[in-house]
């Protein structure tokens, strides 16, 4: 008896709710999964940059990574739809160290992988607060569905012992 109410009252409530429905339901993916290759002497961290989907520092080598990410599809909610990985560099190639004045920035390096694009570049200036030369390695990649910007710093010194690191972490970016 016990079973045929339980039966019943199931077969209702399935009933009613899809009779009832007034509006189709769409599923959306919400976040977004992406995978990157790290050096184990490298740990995820917070408190670089806020704009940042993750970061990683070690501040025994003080070199620092971090990530962030611009979907396609929230770009052009805003209205910014670039055309290719190199419309977006230029985009962001006006604003980067744009205040710094002791500054080199080298030529961008373009390359394919499979379905990927990338664009590394190096950037050095001088901060006044560090007493110092700052290297960057900025890599930025485009895959189907969104463009990344990936930063590399450190010191000057981190240019010729972490560069090919560096390298690796970029190019092995993908979603």
């Amino acid at each position: 008896m016990k079973r045929t109410i339980a039966l019943l009252t199931t077969t209702l409530v399935l009933f009613t709710t899809t009779t009832f429905a007034q509006t189709s339901m769409k599923e959306y993916k919400v976040g977004h999964v992406f995978y990157v290759n790290l050096p184990d002497y490298m740990s995820k961290t917070t408190g670089i940059n806020d704009a940042a989907v993750v970061q990683f520092k070690n501040s025994v080598k003080e070199i620092y990574c971090l990530i962030l990410e611009d979907n396609k599809e929230d770009l052009e909610l805003v209205q910014m739809k670039f055309s290719s990985i190199t419309d977006y560099y230029d985009n962001f190639r006006k604003d980067f160290l744009a205040k710094e004045k002791k500054k080199e920035i080298s030529l961008p390096v373009f390359q394919t992988i499979g379905d990927n694009k990338f664009i590394e570049l190096d950037a050095t200036y001088y901060d006044k607060d560090v007493k110092g030369t700052i290297y960057y390695f900025v890599g930025i990649v485009e895959t189907k569905d969104s463009f990344y910007k990936v930063y590399c710093f450190g010191n000057l010194d981190a240019k010729d012992k972490f560069k090919v690191d560096f390298q690796k972490i970029l190019y092995s970016l993908k979603d």
